[in-house]
């Protein structure tokens, strides 16, 4: 009979809480590193950043725009991969209309009026509403090769803007991608930051980093009175980020200059104080 090891009759098999350097571990991690894709060869990205929730309709599209265009102003050279495929919208707010183009080694991205670079499905489709009929597996193939096939170029802050949920896009992404660290957004309502706990729980599950949290719709400030107004409730924003440990939060109000200017393209000419914690946090990694 071969030698029992005694350290294996106390192995649970979760070696993200155990110290011990063992076979198990070593074919735990291989087997993680084979998950991930090697960019694009004229692709050299810096950071790599997903804005995600676990509902739709809290506005990470409008949050993933903004961020990354107080990144562009501050002279980093910044991208947005929109990997929402069947509900594109970066373009839409970014104001980019032009299609990407193909070269000889990838596909070339758009590029906002600031300089963003942009890769999204609503850039390969003939109409902005066409509908993309895709099942999971393959809408996250389409995320895998804007990644592998797209030349992004020289990159300092890369950002993914995820679609809802927790499923096939969200995995993909995570094991396939170097996420350095993700950025959560919510609103406040009691409903919303469940789901939202169950994105933060997942990334904990992949090892990833919430370095911020965003409640977006934090109350409306009336112009008239200027008194603060809670339309969606009362805001949870410090008690939800200090329950899932995340130091960086911001509030981003109600605001209809921000939907006025999301409509017409222009999203980038708006300046907005309160997302400088989560840009912080982004500059600290």
């Amino acid at each position: 009979m071969s030698e029992v090891n005694n350290n294996d009759l106390s192995c649970g098999h979760d070696c993200s809480s155990c110290g011990i350097d063992c076979p198990s571990r070593s074919n735990s991690n291989q087997a993680a590193n084979n998950f991930m894709l090697d960019p694009n060869k004229y692709s050299h990205i810096n950071k790599v950043i997903a804005v995600m929730s676990g509902k739709g309709g809290v506005g990470k599209s409008m949050v993933t725009a903004l961020l990354a265009a107080e990144c562009a102003k501050s002279g980093l050279r910044t991208a947005v991969m929109d990997a929402d495929i069947t509900g594109p919208s970066i373009p839409k707010v970014l104001g980019v209309k032009e299609k990407a183009m193909g070269g000889r080694e990838g596909i070339f991205p758009a590029v906002s009026k600031l300089g963003i670079e942009v890769m999204s499905m609503n850039l390969l489709l003939d109409s902005d509403t066409a509908p993309v009929v895709w099942r999971g597996p393959i809408i996250a193939g389409m995320v895998s090769q804007f990644w592998q096939d797209v030349e992004w170029g020289d990159i300092d802050v890369m950002f993914i803007d995820m679609p809802p949920g927790t499923g096939d896009v969200p995995l993909t992404v995570f094991q396939s991608l170097p996420i350095d660290g993700i950025i959560a957004v919510t609103e406040p309502q009691d409903l919303t930051n469940m789901i939202v706990a169950k994105a933060v729980k997942m990334a904990e599950l992949m090892n990833i980093k919430i370095i911020a949290l965003i409640e977006n719709m934090s109350g409306f400030k009336c112009p008239s009175c200027g008194e603060v107004h809670e339309i969606f409730g009362k805001s949870k924003l410090e008690e939800t980020a200090s329950a899932n440990n995340i130091n960086a939060a911001c509030r981003v109000p109600i605001d209809p200059k921000i939907a006025e200017l999301a409509d017409k393209g222009d999203l980038e000419s708006l300046e907005l104080e309160a997302l400088k914690p989560a840009l912080e946090a982004i500059n600290n990694l």
